[in-house]
């Protein structure tokens, strides 16, 4: 099986099942034993077609007479890779775009008619690619911008009522790009200088990142294989959620809550910062994912780090109060989408759900803070339902409590503030520092 039918028998399981991107096209890569140039080749071709699925769904109705959900699942994705081959990759020849994607409906759907009406609306595209335009702005600003970032369009309106529509369309600009891996160092083990240093030995370019006083940006392209040398030295951290950890500002001696610790950056981070001396309980509400934090930390040489399984949203039975909670709460995920697009796929009611289960876990941790104990409520969500009001509700009802100012490298703060993947080059974050009077 080449580069393509993988592709398209990953996009076509993905598109039936809904199930995730990454472990979707992880099976397909190792089933069919893709390596070098094919798995690089159907990777991008994967993610590409994932990402760019609004704009691809808005050619194929241009170019045709049917309605994109009247269109089998089988021609739409092979529709979605060959215009996407045509539009985004430029070192494909048009004719390859358009006779492999033939080639692929013959292979897999011998319904009538159906290799011919993708070659069809393929070579129409190249023939009218210049004449098709984007909905027009003014009349159909929300549809514009729908196209032109392949953004859903309840995603769009909702960014645009939070954020106005120009921060909307920046937003969606670095959406839209590949990030760069960003590493956090193992301070128990190594210092930034140290690590750079032997990074660059072994030919892999790095630069600190900007805020994080612990982070490292690698240069664009560096496959995560080729880290395996320094395993332990560090872990993969977008420097916002390293930002939230300095916030925390754990130190050493201190009992610490993370709430919702897994995969468990956040609670190697504050070990890190605690100097590996006090304690750490990091929870989750599923007991399958705490295995990963147990080996994260003995792989970091963490010891002080103690996994619980529990529902941060109900009642602790434990009485314990701790000197710092974490509250980096399930959330949409709208910070991330450059990382998960599959984020897009969601539904406005997907995410309705969450506001109260926000509240009920910072509610409920609350309650274990000690007096002049500090809490930090996060989410990698630029959603205002699940940043400042659920943060604003909290504090009407809780009159113990107040913001408290911090300061990141560049980033000031009154007490909440956010991210944004355009202004601080990091996910888009939120996060909310408190204080129980």
């Amino acid at each position: 099986m080449n580069a393509r039918e993988a592709a398209y028998t990953a996009l076509l399981r993905q598109e039936n099942n809904a199930s995730y991107s990454n472990i979707e096209l992880d099976a397909t890569i190792k089933k069919y034993g893709l390596e070098g140039v094919d798995r690089a080749f159907c990777t991008a071709l994967f993610y590409g077609v994932i990402e760019r699925y609004v704009t691809l769904d808005y050619y194929i109705c241009a170019l045709s007479a049917r309605p994109i959900e009247e269109i089998d699942a089988n021609v739409r994705v092979i529709l979605r890779m060959g215009l996407y081959q045509l539009i985004y990759m430029d070192k494909v020849p048009d004719s390859a775009a358009v006779n492999e994607s033939v080639a692929l409906a013959k292979r897999f759907w011998a319904r009538k008619n159906s290799d011919g009406f993708i070659n069809a609306v393929l070579r129409s595209f190249i023939r009218q690619k210049d004449k098709i335009s984007l909905p027009d702005k003014k009349k159909e600003p929300i549809k514009h911008i729908s196209v032109k970032y392949s953004m859903p369009e309840w995603l769009c309106r909702l960014f645009c009522e939070d954020h106005g529509m120009e921060q909307t369309e920046f937003i969606f600009e670095e959406f839209n790009k590949v990030p760069p891996l960003t590493l956090r160092v193992n301070t128990l083990k190594t210092t930034r200088n140290t690590l750079a240093k032997r990074l660059a030995e072994a030919g892999i370019a790095s630069r600190p990142t900007k805020n994080s006083p612990h982070g490292l940006l690698l240069a664009g392209g560096t496959p995560y294989s080729a880290l395996q040398p320094f395993e332990g030295e560090f872990f993969v951290q977008n420097e916002a959620s390293q930002i939230c950890v300095e916030v925390l500002g754990a130190k050493p001696g201190e009992t610490i809550l993370d709430a919702c610790a897994c995969p468990g950056g956040k609670s190697f981070g504050s070990a890190m910062l605690m100097n590996n001396e006090g304690s750490i309980r990091s929870c989750d509400l599923h007991k399958n994912k705490l295995s990963l934090i147990e080996r994260g930390a003995e792989s970091l040489g963490i010891s002080i780090i103690h996994i619980s399984q529990r529902d941060a949203a109900k009642e602790d039975e434990s009485d314990t109060l701790y000197d710092r909670i974490l509250c980096d709460v399930p959330c949409s995920g709208l910070g991330v989408i450059s990382q998960k697009p599959d984020i897009k796929r969601k539904k406005p009611e997907d995410i309705e759900r969450l506001p109260q289960i926000q509240a009920n876990i910072l509610r409920k941790s609350a309650s274990h803070l000690k007096k002049g104990g500090v809490l930090v409520y996060s989410t990698c969500t630029l959603c205002r339902k699940e940043n400042y009001d659920i943060v604003n509700s909290f504090l009407e009802e809780n009159k113990d409590f107040s913001l408290v100012p911090f300061e990141v490298g560049t980033i000031k703060s009154d007490g909440m503030t956010e991210l944004f993947p355009h202004i601080h080059r990091t996910n888009g974050f939120f996060i909310a520092k408190l204080r129980k009077n």
